[in-house]
C-alpha cells in the first residue's frame, strides 16, 4: 500500500502541525475539525489553523507554497470525503468517549485498505480500541508526534494486537522517509517512553531544585549542558512545554500507573507552581514562567522567579564550584562533587537513570530504542543508559549501593560490562540476559559514525578527514571547531581533487555534526588585519577562491550533502558543487555582511552568476543585479532546504533528503548516478554594464540609510558589493569571466576588511556570536 492522501482530524496546534508536515513532504492533506456554533463558515476551526501555520514562528511550513497543499474542511460537510484517503491522524482532545465516537464515525466511511491512528499521549491503545469493528482494529494503532511535528523528530508507534504488520511497515516507511521521522516501536503503557521518562526527570529536577534550595538558574546550569540535556535547561524547557500542561500530565499518569510505580514519589505540584499557572504565568505561551521577559523601562531584562517566594528577579549567572569547567565537563566529577550543585547533578541522574532502567521491560526490551526515544523526543545528547556507560557501569552501582538505592535488573545484568561495545566495528547493546545483541541500521542509512568504526581516513588532518564510502566514492569531512573552513579544510579539498581522479570516482560533503559549516574562520583574518598583514589576507582569499574554483571544475561529480546551518564560506563550498543533496532542515546563505564583509570566495560571483542565467528572470541586466544584490545585502539564509532553491542557493534539480539519517546514501547515490557521461560544470560569461548599475544601487541604499533602516556603514559595505555585481569600471559589450569577477571579490574584500568598523564587527560577531550595527 502507498500513501498519497492523508487526513488530519482536530485543527489545534498539533494537528495543524502534522498537517504542515505532512504537506511538507508534498503529500495532500485534508485537514478537519468540528463546525463552530453561530458562523456562516463551517470550516472556519481549519481555515483559521492554516492561516496560522503561514504566520508561525518557528516555520511549521518549510515553504509557503505548501499551503497549498492542505484542504480545509469540517466533520459534518466533509466526512464522506475520508472514504478517499489512505490514512487518517486523529488528534482531538485526550477523552476516550468522544475519540470513540468519532472511530465509529470514520469506520462507516472509510475505505477497508485505510490506515486509522490515533495522535494520543496518554489513552492506552486498548482503551481507544474497545468496541470497535475489526477491519478497524486490523487497521488502528497510535501515531504519537512530538510538537512541533516539523522539527521534533521522534515518532512513538505503539500497535495493538489486532494491527495487522503490513499496515505497521507501511506507515513506517512513509513516515520515516517522507516525514523524516525517528521511529520508536512501544509498548502500550502509559506516556509509553519518552514521556513516561521526561515527565519523571523534569519533575524530579524541580522537586529536588527546591529541596537544595537552588535558583532556576543554577539548576538549569547544572542540568543542562554538562548533563549533556537541552541548553535551555529543565525549567527553561517546562517554559517551552507549558506549565499548564504539567497537571494534565501528571493525573494521567497517576490515574495509569500502579501505586507501586516511583513515578508517584515524584508526581507532585508545589504550591508555587500552581500560583503561576492560576495567574497566567505558563510558559513562553503566557506571561512568562520560570523566566520571564521584563519589558519595563524601554529594554528587555530576563528574570527568573523565586521558587519560595514566586517573586521574579534579574536572572544571575550561576556561581557554583561545580560548574568550574575541570568539574562540570567531566560527568562522574560532577555528580560527585561535594557542593549543592554537585548534589543535584547526583540525585536527578541517578533517580532518572535508575527509573529508566527499572522501566525495562515494561515499556520495552530494547535499550537502543528507549536511549534513541529521549534524544529524539527530549533533545538529550546521550540516553538513559548511554549516560550510564559515561559514567561507568560499576561505579554507577556502587555509588547507588552506598547510597543505599535500588539496583534495577538490567543494570545488575551490566555489572562488569558497558550497556555498549563495540564488536569487529559493529555497535552492540546489553539485553536482560547479560547478552549483546547486534544493532543494524534501516536499509538506505548509512552514517560516517558507522564507517569510521571500521576504516582508517584515506586523508586526515586536523580540520578534514577523507572516508572512504564505498562505490570508489569519497566523503570529505569537516570536524573543525563548529566546522568553520580554515586553511586545513581548503588543503583537503585540494587534495580529493588531486587524488580522486586516479583512484575513485565521486566526492561528496558532508558531515554529521549540528551545522555543515557556520563559515569562514573569521578569527584568522581579524589576527592578521590586527598585524597588518593585507598580503596574508589577500593571499587567504585567493586561496579559497582557487580551491573553489577547482572544486567546481573537477573531473568527476562533487556533491554537497548539508545540514543545519551551511553559512558563509560553508554556503560557498556548496555553490561550487555540480549538485547538492539537502536535509530538509538545512539553512544555507551568505552573512559576510553582518560583519562588515562581502562574500569573496566565489559566493557573490556564484550568486551574480545563478541570477543572470536564471531562465525566469525579466529581460535587461539590472533585475539579475538586483535580485544578487538583495540576496547578498540582506544576509538573506533559507529556513529550510526547499526555500533554498527559491533563493539560488539551490538547483531546481537538486535534492531534498527528509530523514536525515538517509543523507549520505541519497548524496551518495546522486554522484553515482552522475558518473555516465560525466562532464565538468562549464565555463559561464556574463556581461554586466558598469558603473550605471553600481550608481543604482547606491541610490536605493542610500533611501534606506536616509530612513534610518541601515547604518551608513551599511551604506558603505554595499557599495562595495555593487560594484562586484555591477562589473565596475566595464561596459555593457564586454563579457566577464570567473577570474574577473573573483578579481572584483578580492578588491572589495580587500578594501572592506581595512577598515575599523569592518574589524570591530568581526571582534564582536567572535565574542558575542551577534551582529554588530555601527
Amino acid at each position: 500500500m502507498e500513501i498519497k492522501t492523508v487526513a488530519v482530524i482536530g485543527a489545534g496546534v498539533m494537528g495543524g502541525g502534522i498537517a504542515a508536515q505532512i504537506a511538507n513532504a508534498g503529500v495532500k492533506v485534508l485537514l478537519l475539525d468540528i463546525v463552530p456554533k453561530n458562523t456562516d463558515n463551517r470550516s472556519v476551526v481549519a481555515q483559521s489553523a492554516i492561516q496560522k501555520l503561514l504566520k508561525v514562528k518557528p516555520a511549521a511550513l518549510m515553504h509557503k507554497r505548501n499551503a497549498k497543499l492542505i484542504t480545509a474542511g469540517n466533520l459534518e460537510d466533509n466526512l464522506n470525503d475520508l472514504a478517499h484517503v489512505d490514512w487518517i491522524i486523529e488528534v482531538i482532545i485526550e477523552n476516550l468517549d468522544l475519540k470513540q465516537a468519532l472511530y465509529k464515525k470514520i469506520d462507516a466511511v472509510r475505505k477497508t485498505s485505510c490506515i486509522v491512528s490515533s495522535n494520543t499521549s496518554t489513552l492506552p491503545l486498548a482503551d481507544l480500541a474497545v468496541g470497535l469493528s475489526k477491519s478497524f482494529r486490523h487497521h488502528f494503532l497510535i501515531t504519537h508526534f512530538f510538537n512541533p511535528p516539523r522539527y521534533m523528530r521522534l515518532l512513538e508507534i505503539v500497535e495493538g494486537p489486532d494491527t495487522k504488520p503490513g499496515i505497521t511497515d507501511t506507515l513506517c516507511h512513509f513516515c520515516d522517509h517522507q516525514l523524516g521521522k525517528g521511529i520508536v516501536k512501544c509498548n502500550d503503557t502509559p506516556g509509553f517512553i519518552a514521556n513516561r521518562i521526561g515527565a519523571y526527570w523534569m519533575q524530579t529536577a524541580m522537586l529536588e531544585c527546591m529541596r537544595l534550595d537552588l535558583s532556576v538558574d543554577e539548576a538549569d546550569a547544572i542540568c543542562g549542558r554538562p548533563m549533556g540535556f537541552p541548553k535551555t535547561g529543565v525549567f527553561g524547557l517546562m517554559d517551552l512545554i507549558g506549565l499548564d500542561l504539567m497537571p494534565h500530565i501528571l493525573d494521567s499518569m497517576m490515574h495509569s500507573l500502579p501505586k507501586s510505580d516511583a513515578f508517584h514519589e515524584q508526581a507532585h505540584i508545589p504550591d508555587v507552581v500552581n500560583s503561576m499557572i492560576s495567574e497566567g504565568y505558563t510558559g513562553r505561551k503566557g506571561k512568562g514562567g520560570f523566566y520571564r521577559l521584563n519589558k519595563s523601562a524601554g529594554k528587555k531584562t530576563k528574570e527568573s522567579v523565586d521558587l519560595k517566594t514566586g517573586k521574579y528577579a534579574r536572572s544571575e549567572t550561576a556561581a557554583l564550584d561545580s560548574l568550574k569547567p575541570s568539574i562540570a565537563n567531566e560527568l562522574k566529577k560532577l555528580v560527585s562533587f561535594d557542593d549543592k550543585g554537585g548534589e543535584f547533578a547526583w540525585s536527578v541522574l541517578s533517580k532518572t537513570l535508575t527509573y529508566s532502567a527499572g522501566l525495562i521491560p515494561e515499556i520495552g526490551d530494547n535499550i537502543e530504542a528507549i536511549d534513541r526515544a529521549m534524544k529524539l523526543g527530549y533533545n538529550w545528547k546521550h540516553g538513559p543508559f548511554e549516560l550510564i556507560d559515561k559514567i561507568g557501569v560499576d561505579w554507577f552501582i556502587d555509588k547507588l549501593e552506598s547510597k543505599q538505592q535500588p539496583i534495577p535488573a538490567i543494570l545488575a545484568a551490566a555489572k562488569n560490562k558497558t550497556f555498549y561495545r563495540f564488536e569487529a566495528g559493529q555497535r552492540q547493546c546489553l539485553n536482560l540476559t547479560g547478552e549483546y545483541r547486534t544493532l543494524k541500521r534501516e536499509e538506505g542509512i548509512v552514517l560516517l559514525e558507522d564507517i569510521k568504526r571500521q576504516q582508517q581516513p584515506v586523508k586526515k588532518n586536523a580540520s578534514a578527514s577523507l572516508w572512504d564510502i564505498g562505490d570508489s566514492v569519497l566523503c570529505l569531512e569537516f570536524h573543525s571547531k563548529m566546522n568553520s573552513i580554515d586553511p586545513d579544510i581548503l588543503a583537503m579539498i585540494d587534495t580529493a581533487v588531486a587524488i580522486i581522479p586516479n583512484k575513485y570516482k565521486a566526492l561528496v560533503l558532508y558531515n554529521e555534526a549540528d551545522n555543515y559549516s557556520v563559515g569562514a574562520n573569521i578569527g584568522l583574518a581579524l589576527f592578521a588585519a590586527n598585524v597588518a598583514a593585507w598580503a596574508q589576507i589577500e593571499a587567504m582569499v585567493k586561496s579559497g577562491q582557487d580551491t573553489y574554483k577547482a572544486l567546481k571544475h573537477a573531473p568527476f561529480p562533487v556533491i554537497g550533502a548539508p545540514a543545519g546551518m551551511a553559512l558563509g564560506g560553508g554556503c560557498e563550498s556548496l555553490l561550487h558543487c555540480d549538485a547538492i543533496q539537502a536535509h530538509a532542515e538545512s539553512y544555507i546563505g551568505l552573512v559576510e555582511v553582518g560583519v562588515g564583509l562581502i562574500p569573496a570566495w566565489g559566493g557573490s560571483k556564484e550568486v551574480l552568476t545563478r541570477c543572470m542565467l536564471d531562465p525566469k528572470r525579466a529581460k535587461g541586466p539590472m533585475p539579475a543585479i538586483s535580485k544578487a544584490f538583495e540576496i547578498i545585502s540582506t544576509a538573506t539564509v533559507s529556513t529550510s532546504a526547499a526555500e533554498a532553491k527559491s533563493h539560488l542557493f539551490m538547483a531546481k534539480s537538486d535534492g531534498i533528503t527528509m530523514n536525515r539519517e538517509r543523507l549520505l546514501f541519497d548524496a551518495k547515490n546522486k554522484a553515482l548516478s552522475m558518473l555516465p557521461d560525466y562532464s565538468p560544470i562549464e565555463v559561464e560569461e556574463i556581461s554586466l554594464p558598469g558603473a550605471t548599475a553600481r550608481t543604482a544601487l547606491n541610490l536605493a541604499v542610500a533611501s534606506f540609510v536616509q530612513a534610518g533602516k541601515v547604518t551608513e556603514y551599511d551604506g558603505v559595505i554595499a557599495d562595495q558589493l555593487a560594484l562586484v555585481l555591477s562589473g565596475d569600471e566595464t561596459d555593457i559589450a564586454d563579457l566577464h569571466s570567473e577570474d574577473d569577477l573573483l578579481t572584483l571579490e578580492r578588491k572589495a574584500f580587500m578594501a572592506l576588511i581595512k577598515q575599523d568598523k569592518t574589524l570591530n564587527r568581526v571582534q564582536h560577531m567572535l565574542e558575542t556570536g551577534k551582529p554588530l550595527r555601527n
